[in-house]
């Protein structure tokens, strides 16, 4: 699966990777894992890793910063996402050579060596899938990074796509050093205030007619929350899961200029809902950005309309 990738890696002396935007536990597990390995198994290469850093995941590696000259005959590798829009920092384009490496569900080619696998839990367990099939040393830092994308975009290890080749690699990167008390209480340890912000959102979810749990939060009310857009819009999506009766939970998010949603399910392959509004994703979690309010209305009574009777 992962040839043609390791014979373009060996050809180029810079190497540079990419991921999408606003960077969840996978998209920077995945990066900055593939920098380790690459960094030990071919040292003198240069490798770096790009794009904004999410402080949350900030325990398992740093970005980089570096000059458009780098480009100039590099390899850029671009993992965990489905569509170049979505890619932080577009230098990658004055790259020699592109590379894809994603699980999400595939829309379009975009890049010159695409491997895309839409059954694995995450693009960390493809990332370290690559190491394992082609024999590459893992150290305990990538294996960290890697083991916590996996953790993260798998739920815990629960979601369906969850397999027994999700464990065998887990296993793979445990034997490679993780210390699981470096990666549960960064991820999952939380302070006062931000347990009391959670249940401020549990306290305003509503529900459609058929049972579509949903939180909407407006601009004035991001305003004086004082948070990010990332913390509400991916980090309060999480307060509707396991609810009882409730097969599908969404969560919308005013910014100055769009309404940014994270739609999740337990039952339902909301996947193409999201794509009919200019998103995309996973079958049972995807995202959009939409235009307004209205627009999240509509798509919320589309959400609706996919509950059974």
């Amino acid at each position: 699966m992962f040839k043609e990738v390791l014979q373009a890696i060996t050809q180029y002396d810079v190497i540079i990777i990419h991921r999408h935007t606003k960077p969840d536990g996978d998209a920077m597990g995945s990066q900055i894992g593939l920098k380790g390995i690459l960094q030990a198994n071919f040292p003198h290469k240069s490798i770096y890793a790009v794009g904004e850093i999410n402080e949350r995941y900030a325990f398992i590696g740093d970005m980089d910063e570096i000059d458009d000259e780098l480009y100039k005959g590099a390899l850029a590798i671009i993992l965990d996402l489905s569509a170049p829009n979505l890619v932080s920092d577009e230098r990658y384009k004055l790259a020699d050579k592109t590379i894809r490496i994603d699980h999400h569900i595939y829309i379009d080619k975009f890049t010159d060596i695409e491997v895309i696998n839409s059954s694995y839990e995450s693009c960390a367990g493809l990332i370290a899938e690559f190491a394992r099939e082609c024999g590459l040393t893992v150290t305990k830092q990538a294996a960290t990074a890697l083991y916590t994308g996996m953790t993260t975009d798998s739920g815990r290890f629960r979601y369906d796509s969850v397999s027994a080749n999700t464990f065998a690699i887990a296993s793979f990167l445990m034997q490679a050093g993780v210390d699981l008390n470096d990666v549960y209480p960064n991820l999952y340890q939380d302070d006062f205030d931000n347990i009391r912000l959670r249940a401020s959102f549990i306290l305003k979810i509503q529900f459609t007619p058929k049972n579509v749990a949903y939180i909407y939060t407006t601009k004035e009310e991001m305003d004086k929350l004082n948070k990010d857009v990332f913390s509400i819009s991916r980090g309060m999506v999480s307060t509707m899961a396991d609810l009882k009766g409730v097969d599908i939970w969404v969560n919308f998010t005013e910014t100055d200029a769009s309404v940014l949603c994270e739609i999740r399910s337990s039952k339902y392959n909301i996947n193409p809902v999201a794509v009919k509004y200019g998103g995309g994703g996973h079958t049972k979690a995807s995202g959009a950005t939409l235009k307004d309010k209205s627009e999240a209305i509509s798509m919320l009574s589309d959400l609706n309309d996919m509950i059974g009777d």
